[in-house]
């Protein structure tokens, strides 16, 4: 377990200017661990966020961290000088000279500036805010549409590939190892009838994409004083992918008021106004850019991605809660009839959502 002492001789080995003033736990994420590291310029104080990278989910730091100096990178040429600072994160280089460091006990360290005037939120508040995330995930595919080879590392390989998440589930299903399958019959039911669902993607021959593929909302900064999408973070999953993985997600996250795991299945619903949202603020500027097929597939996105997660969560319970934290017994089940009563919504709600996004692409 690392301390705050720690991470403040890991911000120590970047090389910045001024005294480190004080370190302090940050943020409310899951998968690193995140400080705010401060340090005296000659009475100016400049803020950086220090993150430890967990390598047990992100094995091999040094793609990682070579697919984020990519893109860091490209998109800062993309935005100039004007503005660049505050539309893409910027990390900060060791004393010699790299984008990470590795502590004497193996750890794997960055660090970025400092977003000033920007916050992100981890639920969507209003129709504006998730027209502005997702218009910020359309720029951001539409930046990175030009990333010169070579391809980007799979950090998570076969993230979005909805049929071998299926085949998993299936595996865990002849296991039953926790001996779970007879409680969640009606959900594995329900997962292995969507057996075709699971191909509307990654089987369409759809063209390949540089794609965040973490999409909810938290992961975007919006500015304090004008609610603008500015900046896209939490780069760990960008890598190659299908422009509809990026959109399935922002549907499941963003149209969606109800938590993750509810009970009250009566609660989880899709809200036509926040898909309405979405596509506008998406399409404002992938439209652009998407070919017809690409835009065709977004009308399934929601769908195949809110099962894909559904059947994560399945997978996991049956399989002893191994992935995903729970917090109390049967959260995975829950979280699983959740996503699932989703995808039943989105179903229901297909051809409204449609008509929406053949308005919204003009």
């Amino acid at each position: 377990m690392k301390t705050t002492e720690d991470a403040g001789r890991a911000a120590q080995g970047f090389a910045v200017e001024g005294m480190l003033e004080s370190v302090a736990p940050y943020g409310s994420g899951h998968i690193n661990d995140s400080y705010c590291a401060v340090f005296d310029r000659g009475g100016r104080r400049e803020r950086f966020l220090l993150q430890r990278v967990n390598t047990r989910i992100f094995d091999d730091p040094a793609a990682l961290m070579e697919n984020i100096e990519r893109v860091t990178s490209h998109l800062a040429g993309k935005a100039g000088r004007a503005d660049g600072s505050r539309r893409v994160l910027t990390l900060a280089r060791t004393r010699d000279g790299q984008a990470w460091l590795m502590d004497a006990d193996g750890d794997v360290w960055r660090m970025y500036r400092f977003i000033e005037g920007a916050r992100s939120f981890d639920v969507v508040e209003s129709g504006p805010q998730a027209y502005e995330a997702a218009r910020a995930f359309g720029e951001f595919q539409r930046m990175l549409a030009d990333l010169p080879l070579p391809r980007l590392h799979e950090t998570l390989p076969d993230f979005h590939s909805t049929p071998k998440r299926l085949e998993a589930l299936k595996l865990a299903i002849e296991a039953d190892g926790m001996g779970r399958n007879e409680e969640a019959a009606r959900e594995i039911a329900f997962a292995l009838e969507r057996e075709g669902v699971t191909r509307l993607l990654v089987g369409a021959g759809l063209p390949e994409r540089v794609t965040h593929n973490d999409t909810k909302i938290s992961n975007v900064l919006l500015d304090e004083r004008t609610g603008k999408g500015i900046c896209v973070i939490d780069l760990e999953t960008v890598m190659p992918g299908l422009a509809a993985f990026d959109f399935g997600d922002m549907v499941r996250t963003m149209t969606c008021p109800a938590a993750e795991d509810e009970r009250d299945l009566s609660k989880v619903r899709m809200e036509m106004g926040m898909f309405e949202a979405v596509a506008g603020g998406y399409l404002s500027v992938a439209a652009g850019f998407l070919t017809d097929a690409e835009r065709r597939s977004l009308s399934e996105a929601g769908s195949v991605i809110t099962l894909e997660q559904g059947i994560r969560f399945l997978t996991d319970y049956l399989e002893g809660d191994r992935y995903f934290k729970v917090h109390r017994a049967g959260q995975n089940l829950d979280r699983a009839r959740a996503q699932f009563r989703l995808v039943e919504q989105l179903e229901e709600q297909a051809e409204a959502m449609e008509r929406v996004l053949e308005g919204a692409a003009g």
